[in-house]
């Protein structure tokens, strides 16, 4: 297969508005090192971490800017990518990626070229937090190729269309990673905040996948296609959990969203329950009470980096035909403004994809 020099690509230029995604034609292919596998990216999704690396969210140069009043469009080196490392642009964005092996690097066996994979966005080095994120630290999917580490692309085997696989990676990853550091069980009672987003929806499939009884954090509005995926009960965003549910209710949480409900979930659960996090969409800085943690023996566990058997167990379960995909909508990479204005409104339920 022949791979051309250069290729199409959503340039991040700096942070700041829309403005700052730059389509661009002229974007020199990578070249696959050693190790590496070059990608022919058929779909990307889109995540909360590519619009809040694209605000500065993730810099703390950017929020003094804006707390001192500044523009937010600050250009060059920021302090902060997704992991807490120097963030440089421009940048290829895209945590979520299917696509087809076109060329390999030395040292990775021929006969991968071809195959249809899905790229794990967290690529590991030599320690546990040595690690690099696919669209933040290294160029993403958000382009026609991706230079990806060979242990890092995982051969499918599905008939998922491209946009529905690249539905998997991020969410499902995430999701499933908190099950498996919170140790979900099965007859167990979780609680899934955000639970009609990418990450929130897989949770639900994912928990329900495990035999736990789910329930499920939702808009109304939602709550009926939120149930078809396997929670038992759906409650509203704002639901006074302690009225519903008591003090010694459920056995775990998976919380994506902070803010004000984060007393009341751990107020929620049992003695030694265990509370998985792993987004803060409503708020990142919250209320504790101590006692509350320390009387109840609870476990607060923040989930980012994948344990090593996630996604390869993540990759089984879509083969099985164990969790579905669930897109709510896909759309041009040319239009990945558009793409991410409807991602915000947060009228949809699961995964918005661009096809390339």
């Amino acid at each position: 297969m022949t791979v051309p020099a250069v290729m199409g690509a959503v340039l991040l230029t700096g942070y700041g508005g829309y403005d700052k995604l730059e389509w661009r034609t002229d974007v020199p292919v990578p070249l696959p090192g050693e190790g590496d596998v070059l990608i022919r990216i058929g779909a990307a999704a889109v995540n909360n971490t590519d619009i809040n690396t694209r605000i500065g969210w993730y810099s703390k140069a950017v929020a003094e800017a804006t707390d001192a009043g500044a523009a937010t469009g600050i250009e060059g080196a920021g302090d902060d990518g997704w992991s807490g490392a120097a963030f440089t642009f421009p940048r290829i964005q895209g945590a979520d990626a299917c696509g087809q092996i076109v060329a390999v690097g030395e040292g990775v066996d021929p006969s991968r070229t071809g195959q249809r994979v899905l790229v794990e966005p967290v690529f590991r080095g030599r320690s546990r937090f040595d690690i690099r994120y696919f669209g933040s630290e290294v160029d993403g999917g958000f382009a026609e190729y991706a230079r990806v580490p060979s242990v890092h692309a995982h051969r499918i085997d599905s008939t998922c269309s491209d946009v529905e696989l690249a539905s998997f990676p991020c969410a499902y990853a995430t999701a499933e990673n908190i099950l498996t550091r919170i140790g979900l069980q099965a007859g167990e009672r979780v609680l899934i905040t955000g639970a009609s987003g990418g990450v929130g929806s897989a949770a639900v499939q994912l928990a329900k996948r495990r035999g736990a009884k789910v329930t499920a954090m939702a808009a109304d509005a939602k709550a009926e296609t939120v149930r078809g995926l396997g929670a038992s009960q759906v409650v509203p965003r704002d639901a006074d959990l302690e009225s519903l549910f008591g003090p010694e209710y459920f056995d775990a949480a998976v919380d994506i969203v902070g803010g004000g409900q984060f007393g009341p979930i751990l107020n929620t659960l049992k003695r030694g329950g265990r509370y998985g996090v792993s987004g803060a969409i409503s708020g990142p800085v919250v209320d504790l009470d101590l006692r509350t943690l320390y009387l109840k023996d609870l476990r607060l566990i923040g989930c980012t980096v994948l344990e090593p058997e996630v996604f390869p167990n993540l990759i089984g379960y879509i083969e099985r035909g164990e969790i579905k995909p669930l897109v709510a909508a896909s759309y041009p990479i040319t239009d990945i403004a558009a793409a991410q204005e409807a991602f915000l409104t947060k009228r949809h339920v699961g995964k918005i994809v661009l096809v390339l």
